[in-house]
């Protein structure tokens, strides 16, 4: 029998609009997530793919490979497949019956925003499920409606499948929203410290996992 997916607590994701607005490499935020011991990182580059985005993510694939890390590709099924990784995607992306194609028995998650997608999600072939924005969020343009955490509670009862909680996720309220059901909580720009250089970046990945643990 099959050990059944468990998602870590904290999933850093390298947003690389967020990661730009503060003039941070990825490679080195995930470098230092890393090293603070996170064990899942994704790294989402919303705008058009070029050759210097694949070699970013094929360096972070390596480097959590060699840590014993699951590295996640955001959207692109056709990436993963290339560099052998796990899978995140959207509504609006390739369908998970499709992308499971793509990428054989790689972990998969899939993004939902309400009951309805949550209800039909549980039937699809992946191992986890995020929902949010939990509350407002300035990562994603054209964002769903937040849910907030009492719907959160309501909604984890949909499924049996792993929940990431994504969406304005901070230190304050990270705690309530593991409280409401979440098993694990994405965050974007709350892992990004105003002076974004390595030792800063990783001092505050080790905060969050010790606020989680």
């Amino acid at each position: 029998m099959p050990v059944p997916f468990r998602v870590p607590k904290l999933y850093p994701i390298l947003d690389t609009n967020s990661l730009s607005q503060r003039n941070c490499s990825a490679l080195i935020a995930a470098e230092a997530f890393l090293d603070a011991g996170v064990r899942i990182m994704q790294y989402r580059h919303k705008d058009e793919w070029t050759q210097t985005q694949f070699d970013e993510a094929k360096r972070i694939s390596g480097l959590c490979e060699k840590a014993g890390v699951l590295f996640v590709l955001n959207d692109r099924a056709d990436y993963a497949r290339l560099l052998r990784v796990a899978l995140h995607v959207g509504q609006d992306d390739l369908p998970p019956v499709a992308a499971r194609i793509v990428i054989g028995d790689e972990v998969m998650g899939f993004s939902t925003h309400n009951q309805l997608q949550l209800t039909r999600a549980g039937e699809e072939p992946v191992e986890y499920l995020s929902l949010g924005p939990i509350f407002g969020t300035k990562s994603k343009v054209q964002a769903d409606p937040p849910l907030g955490v009492d719907a959160l509670g309501k909604l984890r009862a949909l499924t049996v499948k792993p929940l990431v909680a994504i969406g304005g996720i901070t230190f304050e309220n990270a705690l309530d929203v593991l409280a409401s059901g979440a098993d694990s909580v994405a965050v974007i720009a709350a892992l990004l410290p105003e002076e974004c250089n390595r030792k800063n970046l990783r001092r505050r990945a080790e905060e969050w996992l010790q606020w989680l643990a």
